[in-house]
């Protein structure tokens, strides 16, 4: 699947690629730990490649991406040096705070290196040389990462062979950047290790989704039930859904016998849909009132939603 980056792109973008190398390699980690990928091919291969479509597609609806860099949004043209090749399916992705990102990106190495972990790092968007990376995952538990990048970010992995994708949750501003891919091995039964000159910018905005609210024809006297559904498909930490009432007239009416529930649905192992359930006897009084849907995330990011009822009344 990879192959040799294409030659159009121009000597400028090649120059300023060799000066980003000479600014973005990390010091290499010590110590040979066990290996977590196989280099095998598998039985369920193409159920697992099927998977990772189906991942990408539910996720990155929210997202914008595209590959400004090559012209290309295509993992057909890898970028390689000396054997080591990378494909980005996107160069740039603009996602919504509160939200999730998926980065995808899958890699080749030399003949004879044995990757052992994968590292992701990050530069600041003011860093143009990233000049101080900072990694933000590493597929060595024990290794200490980024404060603030802790158990946010997760490697999509069993999808396919060498895949490096990763997908970011709980998202805040703060998260804006570059991010680029290291890998860590064995080369010769040595220690070795590689860090890929292509970065992916991530530009995080502020939460504009709104969540979906609902809701059926209401009947007076007859038990109803709204339902409030959150942005997103991420699968971080799950956001607090809350309904609150104003009725006609500004006055909040006491809605007798109302009940909510909470439900989570997974979709995928990295994709969650998230609602929330009122139920309550819809009486005249409720007629023209005004229901909101309010969804708090992490970092202090809310959205809401809200629907003004209309209660019919039947006659006998």
């Amino acid at each position: 699947m990879l192959e040799k980056e294409s030659e159009t792109l121009e000597a400028k973008e090649e120059k300023e690629m060799e000066l980003e190398m000479k600014h973005c390699q990390p010091e290499k980690e010590e110590g040979e730990d066990e290996a977590v990928y196989s280099t095998g091919e598998t039985e369920c291969a193409k159920d697992q490649i099927k998977m990772l479509v189906l991942i990408w597609s539910a996720v990155l609806f929210s997202v914008t991406g595209s590959d400004a860099d090559t012209g290309d949004s295509e993992m057909r043209n890898p970028y390689c040096d000396r054997e080591y090749c990378i494909t980005l399916n996107v160069r740039k992705l603009t996602a919504e705070a509160g939200l999730c990102v998926v980065i995808p990106c899958s890699f080749k190495t030399a003949e004879g290196f044995k990757t052992q972990h994968i590292v992701w790092y990050k530069c600041e968007a003011s860093e143009a040389g990233c000049e101080r990376p900072v990694m933000i995952f590493h597929t060595n538990k024990s290794t200490d990462v980024q404060p603030g990048f802790e158990g946010r970010v997760s490697l999509i992995e069993h999808v396919i062979q060498n895949n490096c994708s990763i997908i970011i949750s709980d998202l805040k501003q703060s998260d804006s950047g570059s991010y680029h891919l290291r890998v860590i091995g064995e080369l010769n039964r040595k220690t070795d290790a590689f860090t890929f000159i292509p970065k992916v910018n991530v530009s995080v905005e502020g939460l504009k989704q709104k969540p979906t609210v609902m809701i059926p024809t209401l009947t007076e006297g007859q038990q109803a039930t709204l339902t409030c559904t959150a942005p997103g498909l991420c699968s971080g930490s799950v956001p607090e859904i809350t309904w609150t009432w104003r009725g006609a007239g500004g006055t909040e009416p006491y809605i007798t016998g109302n009940s909510t529930d909470y439900k989570t649905e997974n979709l995928t192992d990295v994709t969650q849909r998230h609602s929330s359930t009122l139920t309550f006897n819809a009486l005249a009084k409720h007629h023209s009132s005004n229901i909101t849907c309010n969804i708090s995330f992490t970092d202090t990011t809310t959205t809401e939603g809200s629907s003004t009822l209309t209660v019919n009344c039947e006659y006998f």
